[in-house]
């Protein structure tokens, strides 16, 4: 047979160049980075006790005790309060129980922290309404910031049972934003208040009987 009649194949080596796609990426990195915002750390205001020599331990006390709401969150959307330290030695009255709906957490948080909370509807409404001073969402943040933290505002403690949901935990911190409550914290339920509830929710079913 002639080796006339045959055709040599070519080969082609095929080759796909990446580095169109590497910029690309690159470019697409660099973009996001500079749109997005971070979310940036809240840090909480702390009030430390004074040093002032010719205030007795037991003034200190009190205007701790005066600032302070720990708020106790329990089973079936059941939510306590007391003010200060509680009163182990009398559960009947150590507790008062409220709820979650405009007149119960809300009412009692804005209740307390009436002077703060007028002044943040104030400068809520100014900012609505284009005040050229609130321009600027950092100065808005700023005296917010300075009106919900100051010294006279009272410091939120909110502690939680097992038992409790963790859609009671979002609401009961919804109502410090609602309310203006710029120091809160959430803590660690000890045994003595677990046997606090125990104790009022006793004292509540015998008098209801």
């Amino acid at each position: 047979m002639s080796k006339e009649g045959k055709t040599k194949q070519k080969k082609f080596n095929c080759r796909v160049d990446f580095t169109p796609m590497v910029d690309m990426n690159m470019l697409l990195i660099t973009f996001f980075m500079l749109c997005s915002s971070l979310s940036k750390p809240q840090t909480m205001e702390i009030s430390m006790p004074s040093n002032d020599k010719n205030i007795q331990d037991k003034d200190r006390n009190a205007v701790k005790a005066s600032k302070a709401i720990t708020i106790l969150l329990a089973e079936n959307d059941r939510v306590f309060y007391y003010d200060g330290q509680p009163k182990y030695n009398d559960p009947q009255h150590a507790l008062t129980e409220t709820n979650y709906n405009a007149d119960g957490l809300r009412k009692m948080l804005q209740t307390r922290n009436i002077d703060a909370y007028n002044a943040m509807i104030d400068l809520q409404v100014k900012k609505r309404t284009g005040d050229p001073t609130l321009k600027e969402d950092s100065v808005y943040n700023n005296k917010l910031d300075a009106i919900t933290a100051g010294k006279e505002t009272p410091t939120v403690i909110i502690k939680a049972l097992d038992t409790a949901s963790y859609r009671n935990l979002i609401d009961a911190l919804d109502e410090m934003h609602i309310c203006g409550i710029g120091k809160f914290v959430i803590d660690k339920i000890t045994p003595e208040e677990k046997d606090l509830i125990k104790k009022f929710e006793s004292f509540k079913g015998a008098t209801a009987k």
